[in-house]
């Protein structure tokens, strides 16, 4: 059982890992796939396992292992049921379900069901961009100077020194557990003038939202006070305009001891979590409650013209349209956000922040294929707006719209630590001398 155990930790990847590290140390990816080994071993048949984006913190090298586990785990005679975006994983499905159409509002609905011909054949957003392949970039950028790294080792590292281009798209890669995390983490995010958006989940209450967190509430309760001519408090949920029953939660929880706890929504202000004299006062002919229901890209129209017209909520509300979030409704607690949208909501208020660099760490966990497209655009304009972006990422697409590609390997773990190439895109697709080579050489069809 024991030898069986640790043929499953090298198959799965994680190789690397040594028996005594501590739990809080591994990253999402890989504490997800230790989680997979302890039901690998399990002799149950005739189970439902249920796995969200196994293929998140994954090279697509590693996503091939992953997809041998899931066939092994449905030949054992089990079903197994993945959330996921990344086709490699979903071309080895049964049967496909397919929702939408949009998101948020405008999707719950089950749009296709099938094989993955089918899919294909479909008109949904998932079948149309199925076959997107990026290609690489025709010209790529000039960088403006180099961030230099110096005998860099945190965990596995082996006395990097590396250069890393400013002023352009840099992209960080190699198999998972290679040192990527700890090159940048380690020796580029504690410096001046460097944005770090890492994978962290954000802490907030069942109070925050992303009105609160973005710093949106202010101009918009502003807006409110103005227009009425009252204290700007009364249009916040934590303050003077709360409902009193539920003290501007919307729901009343009921402690049931030894069961779980039970959530009803609040009679009095029927969930919009404030006092009904709030509720009439207006702004562009809604009150308060309605404004924060509205979904972002709605809620960017309603500020960017009439008697709503609000710069300040307006590029807020921009910034988060940018990063994919238009669909979110502004009121909706964090903590009913999953892993993806916190990063990106992070990602979109600090991009307000005046630093220089910017670091994100895998900004396409949790994106559609249609979504990549857009973070894409993203990433250019904030290259394009003098900052230099250095991003951490397994993805092909963002790896094929680089400047400059830094690949940590060749393996992870011990095997690890050094840094296999540096250079463009091109160069790394023409000599393939990595597996990350070989995987974007087929990725971009060359």
């Amino acid at each position: 059982t024991l030898k069986h155990t640790l043929d499953s930790f090298t198959e799965i990847g994680l190789g690397y890992l040594s028996l005594d590290r501590a739990a809080g140390t591994l990253s999402g990816g890989e504490a997800q796939r230790v989680k997979m080994i302890r039901q690998l071993g399990s002799s149950l048949t005739d189970v439902t396992y249920v796995f969200d984006e196994p293929t998140i913190g994954l090279h697509p090298h590693d996503i091939q292992r992953m997809n041998e586990l899931l066939l092994r785990l449905r030949d054992k005679g089990n079903t197994v049921l993945v959330v996921e975006h990344k086709p490699e994983t979903i071309t080895i499905a049964d049967h496909v379900v397919d929702l939408g159409p949009g998101a948020g509002t405008a999707g719950g609905t089950v749009c296709f069901e099938g094989t993955i011909g089918g899919l294909r054949a479909s008109g949904t957003i998932t079948g149309r961009h199925f076959d997107d392949r990026a290609t690489l970039k025709e010209k790529v950028r000039t960088p403006a100077g180099a961030l230099e790294v110096r005998g860099a080792s945190t965990h596995n590292l082996r006395d990097v020194d590396v250069d890393i281009p400013l002023g352009v798209l840099v992209v960080v890669t190699g198999v998972a557990g290679s040192g990527k995390s700890s090159l940048i983490h380690g020796s580029v995010s504690g410096r001046d003038g460097v944005v770090s958006v890492d994978q962290t989940p954000i802490r907030g209450s069942r109070r925050s939202n992303p009105a609160t967190y973005t710093g949106l509430l202010d101009p918009i309760r502003n807006a409110f006070a103005k227009a009425n001519g009252v204290k700007p408090a009364l249009f916040s949920a934590n303050s003077e305009g709360a409902c009193p029953n539920c003290n501007g939660v919307g729901v009343i929880y009921t402690d049931l001891a030894m069961m779980a706890g039970v959530a009803t929504t609040c009679e009095e202000c029927e969930g919009k979590r404030f006092q009904a004299s709030v509720l009439e006062y207006r702004l562009g002919g809604r009150n308060i409650s309605e404004v924060l229901a509205m979904p972002v890209a709605e809620a960017g129209e309603f500020f960017a013209a009439g008697d709503a017209k609000n710069a300040a909520a307006h590029v807020i509300l921009g910034r988060l349209a940018d990063v994919g979030l238009g669909y979110l409704s502004l009121g909706q607690p964090l903590t009913t956000l999953s892993g993806g949208e916190q990063q990106r909501l992070k990602l979109a208020t600090r991009m307000a922040e005046k630093g220089g660099i910017y670091v994100l760490d895998e900004p396409t966990a949790g994106l559609h294929l249609a979504d990549v497209e857009q973070l894409l655009g993203l990433l250019d304009r904030l290259v394009d707006s003098g900052k230099s972006v250095i991003v951490i990422e397994h993805h092909q697409a963002v790896m094929a719209h680089a400047d400059w590609i830094i690949d940590l390997g060749p393996g992870a773990g011990h095997d690890g630590g050094r840094i296999v190439f540096e250079g463009t895109p091109a160069d790394l697709v023409a000599d393939r001398p990595t597996l990350t080579g070989k995987h974007l050489a087929a990725y971009v069809g060359a």
